[in-house]
């Protein structure tokens, strides 16, 4: 499920590693459009801050005078996050009421994360998109409303680094050493044997190209050919479904740090012909969950979304792996093996939950160095038209649209990681792990007795030529240094090959 989104109605949970002055000690927002030919601090966004500054900055005022404290009252001693969930329980008159409170109300009540719950939660996918949630509040729930759309007021001596870093991220450009790093291999005409043994075996990453030359769906998928197709087609969009053509009018004057994008797993049944446009690579067509018919779990999935969009950090769901096709765009993946736990990401001890940065562009701000500094490089790459990604079994991703792109992705299960996933679907947890399927508890039993009648005996074979790998492994481990111990007690020391 490469490409999964995250929460789609946002709760204000900000991991932060440092302040949001993004490298400089003193911002302002004047400054940081001014430092725009600072290759270090670039900025593509008209968005307004309202005037927030860093809570840094405070530090090179005369006075400790905090706009926000002053006008907060007693609820000052509330962190930023805790007042905006809060605000999140009010309903959009009390919000409007409460905007006239004070300037720090004001820079509050007018976060956009505040209306665009709002919105979602009333009026689901069918909103008019005005710029700004606010605006689509408004002009959704008056549609006769003719006044004057909102123009943010600049409220000035008032500091906080959540307020502002949200505001940051949303209009920050994409930096190039971001995009620098591209180290995934790439292959072009491999064999169905060199990818199993070469990729899929040893669980390693790859970058495929020409794979997808064949499909209509290159040549086809632009806007209007998915508008003609499938315009009037309601798409799953983070927590609502939402009409093509809508969404096309979102995405195209969104400017926000998360912005929603279409995740659809039923895209295929509902739009037929963009099923047809396209088939799966031929490297990707063992996929023995389809022995379970129309009960697997959800496989498929139609990904689109503006720049910025895409999904945080996550491994892909039952040890599966998984093939990213992008139709349009390009799209910049981190991936980080199954034991490296990629930096600013915070897994359960269980795994079913995990925290990270709020938006993708936070991510890549305060950790994408971290990466370079790390012992443990990550795989990276930049994904365009008509090139696909395999994502083996457990591997951590991140993956960011870097302009509108359209890809379709697909989860499936081989031979080569049948095992693992029967391990994760029987794990005392699965009812929390599994997903994509209804009845998660049954999962296990219903795929290994399938699997079992119509290819019996296969699963004791796997078993077995894994258990005589891990021996072999493990000999030539203990072997490798044995041999490290016998020549260091020689005297001198050298590997004895």
């Amino acid at each position: 499920m490469t490409g999964a989104p995250g929460r789609g109605i946002e709760k204000s949970k900000r991991k932060k590693k440092k302040k949001a002055t993004a490298g400089n000690g003193r911002l302002l927002e004047s400054e940081a459009r001014e430092s725009s030919n600072d290759p270090e601090f670039r900025l593509q966004r008209g968005t307004s801050s309202y005037g927030v500054q860093p809570l840094g900055n405070l530090l090179f005022q005369e006075s400790s005078h905090n706009v926000r404290d002053v006008g907060l009252g007693s609820l000052r001693l509330l962190t930023d996050e805790i007042l905006l969930d809060v605000l999140g329980l009010l309903s959009a008159e009390d919000l409007g009421k409460l905007a006239l409170v004070s300037k720090s109300f004001y820079v509050f009540v007018h976060q956009d994360s505040l209306w665009r719950n709002l919105v979602l939660n009333e009026f689901r996918g069918d909103f008019i998109f005005r710029g700004r949630w606010k605006n689509a509040y408004i002009t959704t729930r008056y549609p006769q409303f003719s006044g004057p759309t909102h123009v943010p007021l600049k409220v000035k001596g008032f500091y906080s680094d959540h307020i502002f870093q949200s505001w940051l991220c949303a209009s920050l450009e994409i930096k190039t050493e971001w995009l620098s790093r591209d180290n995934i291999e790439r292959r072009s005409n491999i064999s169905l044997e060199e990818f199993v043994k070469e990729f899929e075996e040893p669980n390693k990453p790859l970058l495929l190209t020409g794979a997808l030359d064949h499909w209509p769906a290159l040549a086809k998928w632009d806007r209007e050919y998915l508008l003609k197709h499938a315009g009037e087609v309601s798409f799953a969009c983070g927590p609502v479904n939402m009409k093509l053509k809508d969404y096309f009018s979102y995405s195209d004057l969104v400017e926000e740090e998360r912005p929603l994008y279409i995740f659809d797993s039923k895209f295929a049944e509902k739009a037929p012909q963009l099923g047809k446009d396209y088939d799966i690579p031929v490297y990707f067509r063992e996929d023995l969950f389809s022995l379970l018919g129309n009960s697997r779990p959800d496989f498929r999935w139609l990904i689109l979304g503006p720049a910025r969009s895409g999904s945080s950090f996550h491994i892909d769901p039952n040890s599966t792996s998984a093939w990213n096709a992008v139709v349009r765009g390009s799209k910049k993946w981190v991936l980080y093996p199954p034991d490296v736990v990629p930096p600013g990401v915070y897994p359960s001890p269980d795994g079913a939950e995990v925290a990270s940065p709020v938006s993708l562009t936070e991510w890549f701000m305060n950790f994408y160095d971290e990466t370079r500094r790390r012992k443990e490089k990550p795989i990276e790459c930049i994904c365009k038209a008509g090139e696909v990604v395999f994502v083996p079994n457990g591997w951590w991703h991140i993956v960011i649209n870097l302009e509108e792109s359209i890809a379709i992705t697909q989860n499936y299960v081989s031979r080569s990681n049948l095992l693992n996933v029967l391990d994760f679907l029987n794990k005392p947890n699965s009812k929390e792990l599994v997903s994509g399927t209804r009845d998660r508890e049954t999962l296990y039993d219903r795929f290994r007795r399938t699997y079992e009648n119509t290819f019996p005996g296969t699963i004791e074979n796997l078993s077995c030529e894994a258990d005589e790998k891990a021996k072999k492994l493990l000999k030539e481990k203990i072997s490798f240094w044995d041999t490290v111990a016998d020549n260091k007690q020689g005297g001198g020391f050298k590997f004895g090959f």
